[in-house]
């Protein structure tokens, strides 16, 4: 009896895996194996199966009890066909990534990004959350998904949806509009990403009173520099928590924006900072940003007693978040979208 389901987080380094068993469970702990995605999907594929025998004998089944698959992938896609090279290799675009692997396994596939299969893995991880579920995920650039009350993960008309970096913030940066890493103007990934970081930063260190700020005085790049900056928030660093202060107010204010559109009651945020000392501090002022721009009804009930209409929470998923996702989106293909 087939009774497992695999779920692969495909990175643009690694590859994560989880099997979940026919409750739900997590099953045998989550195995990582390189990733080569820019060697080509062919390649992927055998990286995908190598990860799938290693957790069928983690938990002592044979590959063939394995029922499903759930993939995700870092990149915009659409019925198991990828759309955008992201850090992929060439051929995978235009690629039905999805048809491809389910032949070469002799398995049901389902398929999406990852931060959809990361927001569906964290309304997984919280059965006592029935409503909805908007996560975002600042990284290099600001990734989002959203899970609908009763659990259901919208992807939008082509699985195109939640691409909440391209909103739109009527904020300036010495009288200009900021660029992300595509080139757009004025768009929330332009003030949270790290991208946004590395601006930030070198516009901080060029001024007069920062002259002599170990990161000023460093010969290193902006870049590693800009990788420093967490460390730097760490220990107390003023500069470094400006910064900081100066990204979660501004994603503060596009989740405001972003709850007047969704209504999704519960905002849970991703990403490396969710792993630091300071992430406290940090999500207090996301909240605050929130509050100065997220209209009242989205933020507590007008009537007595006045329950809170919006959390914001750090994702409490982990690494694991997309692959445990992946693995109930299978799950839920195998037994006809029922579980």
């Amino acid at each position: 009896m087939k009774t497992h389901f695999a779920g692969l987080d495909i990175g643009g380094s690694t590859i994560k895996c989880m099997l979940v068993d026919a409750a739900g469970e997590p099953s045998g702990g989550i195995v990582e194996v390189p990733s080569f995605v820019k060697d080509g999907y062919r390649r992927t594929f055998g990286q995908l199966r190598e990860a799938m025998e290693k957790l069928a004998a983690n938990v002592g089944i044979s590959v063939e009890e394995i029922a499903a698959v759930g993939l995700d992938v870092p990149a915009p896609c659409s019925n198991g066909v990828v759309w955008g090279k992201a850090n992929l290799g060439d051929d995978w675009v235009g690629t039905d990534i999805r048809s491809g692997f389910s032949k070469e396994i002799g398995k049901p596939v389902f398929m999406t990004n990852d931060c959809n299969a990361a927001a569906f893995g964290e309304w997984m991880y919280r059965p006592e959350h029935s409503g909805g579920l908007l996560y975002v995920a600042p990284g290099t650039g600001l990734g989002g998904g959203l899970v609908l009350p009763g659990g259901v993960l919208y992807e939008g008309n082509n699985g195109l949806a939640l691409e909440v970096g391209d909103l739109s913030v009527p904020r300036f940066e010495d009288g200009e509009l900021p660029v992300d890493g595509r080139g757009r103007k004025g768009c929330l990934e332009g003030w949270v990403s790290l991208m946004a970081l590395r601006r930030q930063l070198a516009k901080a260190l060029a001024r007069p009173e920062n002259a002599q700020h170990p990161l000023a005085t460093s010969a290193e790049t902006i870049e590693a520099k800009a990788f420093k900056l967490r460390d730097f928030a760490e220990h107390g660093d003023a500069l470094a928590r400006e910064i900081f202060a100066l990204q979660a107010n501004v994603l503060g204010h596009g989740l405001g924006d972003l709850a007047s559109i969704l209504d999704p009651g519960l905002i849970t945020i991703g990403g490396g900072l969710s792993e630091t000392s300071f992430r406290d501090w940090f999500i207090e002022e996301v909240r605050k940003g929130f509050a100065e721009r997220a209209m009242l009804p989205y933020q507590r009930c007008p009537l007595p007693p006045h329950e809170p209409t919006t959390r914001i929470e750090w994702a409490i998923g982990g690494d694991g978040a997309a692959a445990y996702g992946s693995a109930r989106k299978a799950m839920q293909l195998a037994f006809g979208n029922h579980a």
